[in-house]
This record gives structure tokens, C-alpha cells and sequence, in this order.
């Protein structure tokens, strides 16, 4: 069966819209996949009191990306802040560069993908208003042996008194000393012993007299001696 030039001319055109159709979907599904700038996205976080500029990658090529980040001042870098890589990721992939930013500061991120992208990310990243809050350490609380110790009630007895007193038969018969068999000898009149420390109203009297007697009576005898002994001697 022969075919006609003009079915030929028709199947020919619909391999030719068949065939662009397809040039065209695999171009778009490519475009599609090709990592590009607006894949990434920067912004300027607080984690506690640390500041950090968050970048993130929702290419879902995969493809490794090198992250550059600067501090701007008027236009111009004045720091670079850090370089990281980050593959990307289409839940979305982040890489963190720990940054203690002002408030209002303005950073530029770069990203660089070999053969796809080397540019930076639109808009920069301007800090907020407010810098991150400083987490105040609380007071530290004294431990319990400084804590002071609590004043005793009236109450509460003092530990000397733990101990009970003696009653008063008890003391009675301490401070009193046992009594000792009565003396015969005559009790020293009122008075004497002072007298006695004094040397008035003692025996010094008496002693004095009884020795000038023994003086006297010791003379007569002398006396008397002599006077027989030379009666003796002239005869």
C-alpha cells in the first residue's frame, strides 16, 4: 500500500510539534531544577543574647553553594563576617554564621554556585531595630550553713539550764557546815582574837611581872650567898 505525499507531509509535521514539544518541556523541567540566586534568602536572627545571620538554600539540584557574608559601612565592606558552604535542599537547607550585630546594620551575603551563580543576594540583610537582649544571671542564693541561725524564744529554755537546780533543803545543807562535837574549853569572849592581834588586853602583863619577881628572888639569892660565904671566910 503506497502512501500519499500529502499523509506523508502530514506525519511529518506531527513528529515536528512532537518533537518541540518535548525540546520545550525538557528545557522548562531544567530551568526548573538550575540552581539560581532566588533560591537563597538571609535574615538576621537572635538566639538568646548571640546574634547570628541565618542563610538558606532551597535548591532542590543539591548543588554545593560557597556563602560569603560582610559586614557593610556606607556602601562598602568593612568586614568579612565568614565563608561557609551549604548544599542545597528543597524542605530547605541553612547554614548559620554566628555574628554579635548592632542594630540597624546592614550585611551582604554572597553566594557563588561554579557555572550557575556569582552574585549576591538581593536586598542585603538589615538588622532590626533592636539589638539582642542580654540574659541577666540571677543573684546566686547563699547556701543553707550561711543562712542565720534563728534567735531563741523566751521560751525556749538556755542549755545551762538543762541542768536542775538544786532545791533549797539541798543548798541549805551544802552552804551549812556539819556542826562539831561541843568543846569544854571556855569560848574566846567577843572580840578577843582582834585583841590578841593587837597585843591589848593579853598576857604580856602577867609574863613581864612573873619575869621581874624571878629577877628580884634570883638578886636576893645572890645577895645572900655572897653575904654566907664571907661569914665562912672569917671565921
Amino acid at each position: 500500500m503506497s502512501i500519499s505525499r500529502r499523509n506523508a507531509r502530514r506525519s511529518v509535521r506531527i513528529l515536528g510539534v512532537a518533537s518541540a514539544s518535548a525540546a520545550l518541556l525538557l528545557g522548562l523541567s531544567s530551568q526548573a531544577l538550575a540552581c539560581n540566586i532566588r533560591d537563597f534568602s538571609a535574615e538576621a536572627l537572635c538566639t538568646g543574647d548571640k546574634g547570628q545571620i541565618v542563610v538558606t538554600d532551597i535548591d532542590a539540584s543539591k548543588r554545593t553553594a560557597t556563602v560569603t557574608v560582610f559586614l557593610e559601612n556606607n556602601g562598602a565592606d568593612d568586614k568579612q563576617v565568614g565563608e561557609k558552604e551549604v548544599t542545597g535542599a528543597r524542605e530547605g537547607a541553612k547554614v548559620v554564621f554566628d555574628e554579635d550585630w548592632k542594630a540597624n546594620a546592614t550585611y551582604r551575603v554572597h553566594v557563588k554556585v561554579p557555572g550557575l551563580v556569582d552574585e549576591d543576594i538581593k536586598g542585603n540583610v538589615t538588622t532590626p531595630a533592636t539589638a539582642c537582649a542580654k540574659e541577666e544571671s540571677p543573684s546566686p542564693t547563699p547556701p543553707a550553713s550561711e543562712s542565720p541561725a534563728p534567735s531563741p524564744s523566751a521560751s525556749t529554755p538556755v542549755e545551762d539550764s538543762a541542768t536542775p537546780a538544786p532545791s533549797a533543803s539541798e543548798s541549805s545543807s551544802e552552804a551549812a557546815p556539819v556542826s562539831e562535837a561541843p568543846s569544854n574549853a571556855p569560848s574566846a569572849a567577843i572580840g578577843d582574837s582582834n585583841l590578841a592581834e593587837t597585843g591589848a588586853n593579853s598576857n604580856t602583863g602577867l609574863i613581864a611581872g612573873v619575869a621581874g619577881a624571878l629577877v628580884v628572888v634570883g638578886g636576893g639569892a645572890v645577895y645572900f650567898g655572897m653575904r654566907r660565904r664571907g661569914a665562912k671566910t672569917g671565921s
